[in-house]
């Protein structure tokens, strides 16, 4: 019966940590980064990163359904750990849930990460609402190409409901680590785009759009042909959820919190106690 009934959304389990080691640190990085919340998913660091990403993404499905409600507009970045999010939701009966596509991304060469209209629809169908895609590539050729783009109507409607967006999930992408970013195994960028973030200092994107050690994002080339939504969006927005695993992705979290991008973290144990290392 407990299986039937959280399988039907109706009951959530949580296993709390009676221990409390979890609850200073947590503590720690929310009042030094100033942001509303920080969930640390309790997990052994000789686990493997796989499985840390695993537990993370439970725990992050299980969060948005206590914030998610009816009438709501979800912003959804594609990733490959929202792409974990995704298959681990756990069913609402919700009215008028809009689910908006953040960002574009293609099918990509790692079987592992299902494509971004799947993502979408996929959260969508588990609050019974709507999907919003954004069928644009993860990165264009030509800026001039995007600029076009950006002024037709269809777009703009998208863009619109980024603008409304009650709550954004997402994650820090990486194009280093044994648990590489999906939109880096795309092959979407050549190697002088490489050669672009290196000398840019870029440390990680929200979205497909790259961000500096403090958090800017302003005149890089290579965001010019990104499909990622302006980051202000992400420090207007009443919940801005990162939901992050990897030592690969300290830096680019550290950004995004220096940015002002967050407001709620949920990140694993061993990821959290490299975070706050640096916190001194």
């Amino acid at each position: 019966l407990l299986s039937w009934a959280r399988n039907q959304g109706l009951i959530e389990i949580r296993i709390n940590d009676i221990r409390g080691r979890a609850d200073s640190l947590e503590e720690s990085i929310k009042l030094h980064y100033k942001i509303q919340n920080v969930q640390i998913v309790p997990v052994p660091e000789i686990a493997g990163q796989q499985v840390w990403q695993e537990r993370v993404a439970k725990v992050a499905a299980s969060t948005l359904n206590q914030y998610i409600e009816s009438g709501m507009v979800l912003g959804v970045a594609w990733g490959g750990t929202i792409n974990l999010v995704a298959t681990n939701l756990l069913p609402r009966s919700l009215v008028g849930v809009q689910v908006v596509q953040l960002n574009g991304g293609e099918i990509v060469t790692n079987t592992s990460v299902n494509h971004a209209a799947w993502l979408v629809s996929q959260f969508a169908n588990n609050y019974e609402g709507k999907a919003q895609l954004f069928p644009v590539p993860t990165f264009f050729d030509y800026p001039e190409t995007k600029q076009a783009l950006w002024r037709e109507r269809s777009i703009q409607q998208i863009l619109t409901l980024h603008s409304q967006a009650d709550i954004l999930l997402f994650t820090i992408g990486s194009p280093q680590g044994q648990l590489m970013s999906a939109t880096y195994m795309g092959n979407y960028l050549q190697k002088s785009d490489y050669l672009e973030m290196e000398r840019e200092g870029i440390v990680g994107d929200i979205a497909n759009i790259m961000i500096r050690q403090d958090g800017s994002y302003e005149n890089i080339p290579l965001n010019e042909r990104a499909c990622g939504p302006n980051l202000e969006l992400f420090r207007q927005a009443n919940k801005s959820i990162c939901v992050v695993s990897g030592y690969n992705k300290v830096g680019g979290i550290r950004a995004a919190l220096a940015g002002g991008y967050v407001t709620d973290l949920i990140l694993d144990a061993p990821t959290a106690h490299k975070l706050a290392a640096s916190i001194a």
